[in-house]
């Protein structure tokens, strides 16, 4: 079996995100794993073959490694998100009231590309650079 890395990320407010990141960025429900109080536990989101784990923040051993991003802490990781139109989800992203740190542009290897932070604050980007597709 090949190796996969999927990326993990914990919300203060994972039932709200879910539903952001797949009406602004296009990410797809796979698997959504509710407490008994309603919150989330653990979620799987997919876009094309690729996959987030997500769930609510919580003070737990795994929660306690990683928080949300609050204050000056630095971001301890960034999901790249390859996509094929680029303008039209910076444009959705926009509109979503994504925080654009990263304006849309053309990039010296070949990438038109942008990144953005979530309502909550973790960084995301988004390109048509594809490492898989590189010299095809």
């Amino acid at each position: 079996m090949a190796s996969t890395i999927i990326p993990t990320l914990r919300y203060r407010d994972a039932k709200t995100m879910i539903a952001w990141l797949c009406d602004t960025f296009g990410f797809e429900r796979h698997a959504i794993h509710e407490s008994e109080n309603g919150g989330i536990v653990h979620a799987e989101l997919v876009y094309g073959d690729g996959m987030v784990m997500l769930g609510d923040a919580r003070d737990d051993a795994f929660g306690s490694l990683q928080a949300p991003p609050a204050g000056d802490r630095p971001v301890s990781q960034s999901p790249y998100v390859v996509v094929k139109d680029v303008e039209q989800l910076y444009a959705a992203a926009r509109a979503a009231g994504a925080t654009i740190v990263m304006d849309l542009r053309d990039q010296s290897y070949g990438s038109r590309e942008f990144s953005c932070r979530d309502p909550e604050g973790h960084l995301w980007n988004f390109g048509t650079y594809n490492p898989w597709k590189v010299g095809e």
